[in-house]
């Protein structure tokens, strides 16, 4: 019977490893998919569907629960999302990035000797923008109260057991989170012990936090006794924290640590709902943010990468790869040096970026037997019809940087940041969301358990560095955030967001590819081996580059490395390089999602 019992398991194996050839099983769903950075946050937005609750819902509802488990972002960062609405086949940008505050100008970083704003502390932060940004999509596009989708974070602000990497984290930066004077009553419950963050498992309890969300439930509930509407008391909720109670106390509590927000900003600040950019690969309308945003590079990416054949090119060959690598050195040049606020001149030349023919004079320049080390900005303004007024700003322009930092300082702050939030519901409504800022360590805005953003980072204080993106009051800097959707006969087909700094949009046009090009499917596709190059000028820290830098998977074989190593690479390997991507594939035929989550980090998705 035994020798019976292994011939079997040994007939069955092949049969097991074909059917599941991913670290994770697909996320099959009929009703709803709800996919974000942690389990619990997952479950957020589960609990929020079985709630009667739509897509908009379920995603504020991860968005509250992942920012109040610090998942590589705080309640005071920002949130940038895509939003398909079945009624009107159209999709919606929400611009819920905070500004600079009054007073943050070049002048001000540069007396006091800085080359670029500061990483961390009170004069890193933009105004908060995540809270906004929550009650504003709940407003225009949910349907549940702010009480109901905020359920799950109050709960866990009462107390919810943290998992290692957050409470690790905690225990490393536990230095500078005791630089500030309301930080480390929230960080650090066992202060003056060896171990000062919270053990991994231990309930982690943040009351002031508790009591700030508990007080925009109660503004939505005293609207709502006044007859108001339920969108009008949303509404109500949204004033009483960007100019009630809620806000006093923050801007006091910021200006007691010396930063430079006032209640003037916040009232001013708005979230914007806006149209994102789109372009066409091979017939599917590809979504993305706009300037603000790093967005706009998967499309200069694809329209580049359109012109040739990349199946007859081999998935992750030598050549696929050093043309991946060429392209993507020339659209995040262009973003280095033209990608800004749109709000704020000067214009961006963004018809000339998405134009089809700039791709196509971008790509010709191409040397397909080495890399080159100095890719710099193009010139977008002829194909607009202008000419460029910053040529001489152009001249000055180089992809090589002085290095400042080590290396690990260097590669942490590259990837710094983020989580990504993937939520769709058989009605039709699709959300993809990349919410950041407010990442340990940060600053805590005194009793509202509040912590900031640290996103005046990515601004610069040189106009000949970018033009564009210079710091400013009320300007927002231009980020990495940047979710994706993308459409096939005006339906949604895929969408798709992932955690990762500047290699964002690197893995999301490489999961794409996969999807599109070489036939996987969308777990498959999360999961699959990618590059990343580190020749653009990072958007964190000091802004340096590493020219000629290309990560790999370590099961790379030789034989590519070989290759790449005699175009000039200086390759780096990991065991895991897909991103954490989340994603959620429409399967049209069937009527079902598809759901996939990276194995990279501890994204989770629930499907029903």
């Amino acid at each position: 019977m035994r020798i019976f019992s292994l011939f079997l398991t040994l007939l069955l194996l092949p049969m097991v490893a074909r059917a599941q050839q991913t670290a994770k099983p697909v996320l099959h769903g009929r009703h709803w998919v709800a996919i974000t950075g942690k389990p619990l946050g997952a479950t957020a937005g589960a609990a929020v569907f079985m709630k009667g609750g739509n897509a908009v819902d379920a995603a504020c509802a991860m968005l509250a629960a992942t920012a109040t488990m610090w998942d590589v972002l705080g309640w005071g960062g920002e949130t940038q999302a895509l939003i398909y609405n079945p009624h009107t086949g159209k999709v919606i940008g929400v611009n819920a990035l905070g500004v600079a505050p009054t007073g943050a100008t070049a002048a001000f970083f540069k007396e006091k000797e800085m080359k670029y704003p500061p990483e961390y502390g009170p004069l890193a932060a933009v105004t908060p923008g995540t809270p906004g940004g929550l009650m504003v999509m709940l407003a225009e596009y949910g349907t549940l109260s702010l009480r109901e989708v905020l359920e799950p974070a109050m709960q866990m602000a009462e107390g919810y057991p943290i998992e290692a990497q957050t409470a690790d984290q905690i225990e490393r930066q536990k230095e500078r989170i005791k630089e500030w004077k309301y930080a480390p009553g929230v960080f650090l419950p066992h202060l003056g012990q060896e171990r000062e963050a919270p053990y991994p498992g231990e309930i982690f309890r943040q009351p002031d936090l508790l009591g700030t969300l508990q007080k925009l439930v109660e503004a939505e509930a005293a609207a709502l006794a006044e007859g108001k509407s339920r969108k009008e008391a949303i509404y109500a909720a949204y004033d009483r924290f960007y100019r009630g109670d809620i806000a006093r106390e923050l801007v006091r509590a910021v200006q007691e640590e010396g930063g430079l927000l006032t209640m003037e900003d916040l009232d001013r600040w708005q979230v914007r709902l806006e149209e994102p950019v789109m372009t066409t690969y091979k017939g599917i309308e590809v979504y993305k943010l706009t300037t603000w945003t790093q967005g706009p590079v998967m499309l200069q990416m694809l329209n580049m990468l359109e012109n040739f054949d990349l199946q007859a090119l081999g998935y992750n060959s030598a050549r696929y790869i050093h043309l991946l690598y060429q392209v993507m050195n020339r659209a995040f040049a262009d973003r280095d040096f033209y990608y800004g606020d749109p709000y704020f001149p000067p214009e961006e030349p963004l018809e000339g970026l998405l134009s089809k023919e700039y791709a196509k004079a971008r790509i010709r320049d191409i040397d397909w037997e080495k890399n080159d080390p100095d890719v710099r900005p193009g010139d977008p303004y002829p194909f607009q019809g202008g000419t460029n007024p910053y040529l001489e700003y152009l001249e000055q322009w180089t992809a090589v940087t002085p290095r400042r930092q080590d290396e690990a300082g260097f590669e942490a702050g590259f990837y710094a940041g983020t989580t990504s939030i993937q939520a769709a519901d058989a009605e039709g409504w699709v959300v993809s969301v990349t919410p950041s800022g407010a990442w340990i360590p940060a600053v805590i805005a005194g009793k509202t358990g509040i912590g900031l953003s640290q996103r005046m980072q990515s601004f610069v204080l040189d106009p000949a560095e970018n033009p564009f993106n210079v710091v400013e009051p009320g300007k927002r800097p231009r980020v990495t955030l940047t979710p994706g959707l993308a459409l096939r006969d005006g339906k949604p087909f895929l969408s798709f967001a992932v955690q990762g700094g500047d290699s964002q949009d690197q893995n999301l046009l490489q999961f794409f590819l996969n999807v599109v090009e070489f036939g996987m499917n969308v777990q498959e596709a999360v999961e699959a081996a990618n590059i990343n190059s580190f020749q653009l000028r990072s958007s964190f820290g000091e802004h340096e580059s590493r020219p000629g830098r290309l990560l790999i998977q370590e099961a790379t074989p030789p034989w590519v490395r070989k290759a790449l190593r005699e175009m000039g690479y200086e390759l780096r390997t990991d065991e895991r390089t897909s991103g954490p991507i989340n994603a959620i594939y429409f399967d049209r035929e069937h009527g079902t999602f598809w759901g996939g989550s990276s194995h990279h980090g501890e994204d989770y998705g629930i499907a029903w």
